[in-house]
């Protein structure tokens, strides 16, 4: 069975007890609480709800500093370390802080320069320890493009639009997708969201005939979601000709598979699915609404790599009312480096330029254009800004 592996932000009084048995052995909790700790940022790695690694950050205007990084012995070598730093520097990228910094002991130097640190200054001591400083400069993110995403829905082979993930509210609008696809390609779409809504409910990719059939005869860039829940049916996706592949249900249920494909295939290839029902994360089709939080789950995936996100809020799904702002615009404000894909509930135009200004990276859009709210010419237009 796989460990469930998950990054969050803890308190003072939490971290406390390993970082005084790993660093301080035999000394009062107390005696090993820093004079700042009230406002630092403290996170901790946890491996199946136990807490194994920990770490703290003290935020300045144009530096922070991490300390007291902290893994239990037979726990380390697993990556937790790098795991704290990396949610570090995002959180530098979200505070705007330019420089990254920690003071290492000697025997740590190498850790720190495999994750890009250099050494800054001369070696001090302090306790008989040697201790040097080390420096990441935190890059800030450029200015994202906005890109514009059709979707096709496949159920039995043919586009369709579901109305809030219920598949009992099904519109056939067409039974060639290709045609779809060719009629997109036509105006200068680029990027086509493909969805086997067949393989989601199944569990197993459905329509990779569809996919095929698209990237054969179109020059379109393919993400393909649905249904992957296995090495064999990303194989299958890839395959047959899809350049990304948006993963959600086994993201949730088995995470450190989802890992696995991120490193086999590089995070540009993998995309991460957030289905949200009511700020939790839903699978299986929209037919399972789990307890994790859409915070909770973004936490722990970009800390460990993913970088890329489609975000769906099934309340919003098919019912041309609009998409949801405030809940996306929440999500950049404590992720602003993720590069998000808002869908659901997109009506106009001017719902577009909504995602756009709050940050998004782009909009998948749908039933808007299948039911003539955005127009072929409205939508050539907007792939051409």
């Amino acid at each position: 069975m796989n460990d469930t592996i998950t990054i969050k932000r803890i308190n003072t009084v939490d971290i406390l007890p390993l970082r005084r048995d790993l660093l301080y052995p035999g000394q009062s909790l107390e005696s090993v609480r820093l004079e700042h700790d009230d406002h630092a940022l403290h996170f901790g790695v946890f491996e199946s709800g136990q807490l194994v690694s920990v770490g703290s950050l003290f935020l300045n205007q144009d530096h922070a500093q991490f300390r007291k990084l902290a893994t239990a012995a037979e726990k380390q070598g697993k990556g937790y370390g790098t795991m704290l730093i990396k949610q570090m520097q995002q959180q530098c990228i979200q505070a705007g802080v330019p420089l990254l910094w920690c003071h290492a002991r000697k025997t740590a130097e190498s850790f720190y320069t495999r994750l890009g640190f250099k050494r800054a200054g001369a070696y001090f001591e302090k306790n008989n320890i040697i201790y040097c400083r080390m420096e990441i400069p935190v890059q800030q993110q450029p200015q994202k493009q906005f890109t514009v995403i059709p979707a096709i829905d496949i159920i039995d082979g043919k586009c369709v639009r579901l109305t809030q993930g219920d598949y009992a509210q099904q519109k056939v609008y067409n039974e060639h997708p290709l045609e779809v696809a060719k009629a997109f390609e036509d105006i200068g779409v680029q990027r086509l969201h493909l969805v086997d809504l067949d393989g989601a409910k199944k569990g197993a990719v459905v329509n990779w005939k569809v996919l095929e059939a698209i990237a054969g005869k179109t020059g379109l860039v393919i993400d393909f979601g649905g249904g992957i829940k296995t090495t064999k049916d990303l194989e299958i996706v890839f395959e047959s000709g899809a350049a990304l592949a948006t993963i959600g249900s086994i993201a949730v249920k088995d995470p450190e598979l989802f890992f696995s494909w991120v490193k086999e295939y590089g995070p540009d290839k993998i995309f991460l699915g957030a289905d949200v029902k009511e700020e939790k994360i839903a699978v299986g089709g929209w037919l399972e609404t789990t307890a994790l939080s859409i915070f909770d789950f973004l936490e722990q995936h970009t800390a460990r790599g993913v970088r890329h996100i489609f975000c769906t809020d099934i309340a919003k799904d098919g019912l041309l009312q609009g998409p949801s702002i405030d809940l996306y615009k929440k999500i950049l404000d404590r992720f602003p480096a993720i590069d998000f894909v808002a869908s659901g509930g997109v009506s106009n135009l001017q719902d577009v330029i909504d995602l756009q200004e709050i940050g998004c990276s782009g909009a998948i859009i749908g039933k808007a254009i299948y039911e003539g709210k955005i127009s072929m010419d409205e939508l050539k237009q907007l792939i051409k800004k």
